[in-house]
């Protein structure tokens, strides 16, 4: 699971420090917005198990964290045109989601959760970082808005917790779901898919 995890890490940091880029957050503004991005979900995932968040005596996601910033600031991605920067925020935040929805259900596997007890794991891992970054900039959280956003979490840690039951989980395995999971995310984002919605249509006359 390394890994998926390391990959959700870096794709969150990155797009953290995207967002702070484009709402034109100083150097610690930046910082902050992309440690919390990368390591929120994985904190409030841990709080429940009532674990001690692995980032508070292990430095790895830090330095991966560390080393993406650095890297995102020599690249100078911060400089492309506006279509490059949205688009390379999508890929990152969807290869986040989809890293975090498996390695959050991953940690309820671990503790033998139910099937909810894993997909809500999954899912806090998935959105939790994304919804303290946009909170912080004054943004409405993705999974308030974007309906595939939320549900391609569910149907990958649940994915996940099928794959166990069956007893099926091995790297290959993992790949397609993580694969399947972000083909899905960046196919219902580009062509605007959506749940059904509930509401009161206008008034007729």
């Amino acid at each position: 699971m390394e890994w998926i995890s390391a990959i959700g890490t870096v794709a969150f940091a990155f797009s953290g420090y995207l967002v702070g880029v484009k709402k034109r957050l100083d150097l610690l503004g930046i910082l902050i917005v992309a440690l919390l991005t990368g390591i929120g979900g994985g904190i409030m995932r841990d709080v429940l198990v009532h674990r001690v968040p692995l980032v508070f005596y292990d430095y790895t996601n830090v330095v991966i964290i560390a080393i993406t910033l650095l890297l995102s600031w020599l690249t100078g991605l911060h400089k492309r045109e506006s279509q490059t920067f949205y688009r390379a925020f999508i890929v990152a935040d969807s290869l986040g989601l989809v890293a975090f929805s498996i390695t959050g259900a991953q940690v309820g596997l671990m503790y033998d959760l139910n099937a909810f007890g894993v997909v809500l794991l999954g899912f806090i891992t998935a959105v939790g970082g994304g919804v303290v970054r946009d909170m912080m900039v004054n943004d409405i959280p993705f999974i308030l808005h974007e309906d595939f956003y939320g549900t391609v979490s569910i149907l990958v840690a649940g994915g996940l917790f099928v794959l166990d039951q069956l007893v099926y989980v091995n790297y290959l395995s993992l790949q397609l779901l993580f694969g399947i999971g972000l083909a899905i995310r960046l196919i219902g984002h580009w062509r605007d898919m959506t749940l059904p919605k509930i509401g009161m249509g206008g008034d007729k006359e």
